[in-house]
């Protein structure tokens, strides 16, 4: 994630503070400072720091859940609303997606009962009305959190635990699709429930509610476009129509390039047309302003460029643009010569044109099924 530091690794998983968070953070030191004085506000840092530590083991919850299922977890990343943990896919089995989804507030109810075994603590209802009172036990209060982030994560929204699990369990009855639209469509229901609320009561509560419609939205969109893609082959959605750059090739022909397409991405290939980098419009404003337009393209381009087979599926070439966070994906013929690119603007238009189908129409490689 952007905007994010790297503060070390555990178990193989970086673990990653947004700057955001530094900053919510100097901003909590400061308002207590003000308030209560420099006990007061090395209590609150000392209370938000143990409090993230439980949501970073929230986290791994999940993470170590996800590996059980041969899922990789590169990194975890601390915002000030709670952590994210980058998972590089979601197990589309429904028991191991409940498992992986319950795994991290059951972290959070195993941390209250041992601060309650443990030491000692007292969990009150009220404590969490006083979360920021140096005057309540830090115990008591990081005890009464870890129960409401267990409960709270639990709502039946994405992107909360609760969405997921409430997929799984809709999963087990009817079709992975069917079951993500119709817990993103409770999703949405609650954000816009949870909003109305916020205007009442508290604008930060809609600003959550947007959060939350948003991430349901997006989920039901990836699944939508994993669905679409099952069984196609990348060569019937690749763009084959684009320019190409050498690497010996200048900057300056790069930028003429770009004026004169539309393309955003360009792939670098050597003499024999096999891919060797990727030249983006940013790599190239970079360049530009770094380098001078007379430095090569292969100084400016990413020489890490995922590519896959044109006869391979086009689900496949979609998960590897989201774990690998790629701007586009060569495709390849039999000799490694590129003969097309999947970007997520080429996978979008073709789920655009999916749900433009009538019912049970077909368009290529594409039917647009009778029933959900």
């Amino acid at each position: 994630m952007s905007w994010s530091l790297n503060i070390g690794t555990i178990a193989g998983t970086a673990v990653r503070v947004h700057v955001t968070f530094l900053l919510f953070l100097g901003w909590i030191f400061a308002a207590s400072w003000v308030t209560g004085g420099p006990e007061a506000a090395w209590q609150g840092l000392a209370f938000l720091v143990l409090l993230f530590a439980c949501v970073v083991a929230h986290e791994f919850g999940h993470i170590f859940t996800a590996r059980a299922f041969g899922v990789s977890t590169p990194e975890v990343t601390l915002l000030p609303i709670g952590g994210v943990a980058r998972l590089e896919r979601i197990p589309e089995e429904p028991y191991e997606e409940f498992l992986v989804a319950i795994a991290g507030p059951l972290v959070n109810v195993a941390i209250a009962i041992a601060l309650v075994l443990l030491a000692g603590a007292r969990v009150n209802a009220g404590d969490l009305y006083t979360v920021e009172s140096p005057h309540t036990s830090m115990i008591d209060r990081l005890a009464a959190v870890n129960l409401f982030l267990a409960v709270f994560n639990l709502i039946p929204a994405f992107p909360m635990d609760g969405g997921r699990v409430l997929r799984a369990l809709l999963a087990t009855r009817m079709g992975y699709v069917r079951a993500t639209e119709i817990a993103a469509f409770i999703g949405q229901g609650f954000a816009f429930a949870l909003g109305f609320i916020g205007l009442f009561f508290n604008p930060l509560l809609i600003f959550i509610a947007i959060f939350v419609y948003l991430a349901a939205s997006s989920e039901a969109h990836l699944v939508a476009i994993r669905a679409m893609s099952r069984g196609v082959p990348t060569s019937a959605a690749m763009m084959t129509q684009f320019a190409t750059l050498a690497p010996d090739a200048h900057v300056e022909e790069a930028v003429q390039t770009l004026l004169r397409t539309s393309q955003g991405e360009f792939p670098v290939v050597d003499a024999a047309g096999k891919p060797v980098g990727l030249l983006g419009r940013g790599d190239l404003i970079r360049a530009l302003k770094q380098l001078g337009p007379d430095a090569r393209v292969a100084d400016a381009m990413s020489a890490t460029v995922p590519t896959i087979g044109h006869r391979r599926c086009l689900e496949e070439a979609f998960r590897m643009l989201q774990e690998k966070s790629a701007p586009a994906v060569a495709v390849v013929d039999g000799s490694g010569r590129l003969v097309g690119l999947v970007t997520s603007e080429t996978v979008g238009e073709m789920l655009m044109l999916h749900e433009a189908l009538p019912k049970g129409a077909r368009l290529g490689p594409w039917t647009r099924p009778t029933g959900v």
